[in-house]
């Protein structure tokens, strides 16, 4: 036998406007997104806080924490005491001048140099002043007194590395600056990053200028007395500051009341 065929009738829909209430003006309908980045939290609010940070974002800031927090010696803390803004933009102005040859044209110089020497004009000029780079080279500048003014990058990592560089320039009376940094020290020399340059000379028009930085590194680091004493760090966080002062009061407010009670 064949089934029968049930089928049931649906209800008609029903209209919109026939049993909803009017919207209402005082609480108008606000449709939200909860797609990635919708409208979850209110629109407008900083979520930098909330962001999951790379790694080496993170470890940057909680470097620079530590050393907030921790009591750093003389001989690191010197090297958050860089040169100004303006004093360091006339400084890499005047080394600007004095960047090292290119391979390119140290070739063509030395290619001139033989044509002359072979049509017999004799001696050939010197090679121009330029700047010394290398860690090893730099030192050896400075124990022969060759050097005329040091930069040292303030943001070298690890900082042992020149750590003992202030020392030998105070001792062999070799004028030095410490700058901001190692980038911009690395740009002059066409290199990616440089922790120390050296100038050896100028030319004639620039020997004021040079005095005048050499002067500057002399009265703000190698005769500074405060760099070789001074410690660094040793800031609390807020919360911990605000604690401490909530104790400092406290501690006063006792002193006072032991105070009154002795008076009567």
């Amino acid at each position: 036998m064949a089934k029968k065929s049930s089928k049931t009738k649906g209800k008609a829909p029903v209209k919109a406007g026939s049993s909803s209430s009017k919207a209402d003006p005082l609480f108008p309908s606000k449709p939200r997104s909860f797609n990635v980045g919708g409208a979850i939290r209110p629109a407008g609010r900083d979520l930098s806080r909330f962001v999951r940070w790379p790694k080496y974002v993170r470890i940057q800031r909680q470097r620079a924490v530590l050393y907030q927090r921790l009591k750093v010696p003389p001989a690191v803390n010197q090297f958050t005491k860089s040169i100004g803004k303006n004093e360091a933009a006339n400084v890499f102005k005047m080394l600007n001048n004095y960047r090292p040859e290119t391979v390119a044209a140290k070739k063509q110089r030395q290619r001139a140099a033989a044509a002359d020497a072979a049509k017999g004009k004799g001696k050939t000029a010197n090679v121009p002043h330029q700047l010394k780079f290398g860690l090893k080279h730099v030192t050896t500048l400075i124990e022969e007194k060759k050097a005329s003014l040091v930069l040292i990058a303030c943001d070298v990592d690890p900082i042992e590395l020149v750590l003992w560089l202030p020392a030998l320039c105070r001792k062999m009376e070799v004028p030095f600056l410490i700058v901001k940094d190692k980038a911009r020290l690395g740009t002059l020399v066409h290199q990616k990053t440089s922790a120390v340059v050296a100038l050896t000379g100028v030319n004639k028009e620039d020997e004021s200028q040079l005095k005048i930085f050499q002067d500057l590194g002399m009265e703000k680091f190698n005769k500074n007395s405060d760099l070789v004493r001074k410690w660094g760090g040793g800031i609390m966080g807020l919360k911990t500051q605000a604690k401490l002062d909530k104790r400092a009061k406290a501690v006063a407010v006792e002193e006072a009341k032991k105070a009154a009670s002795l008076h009567r």
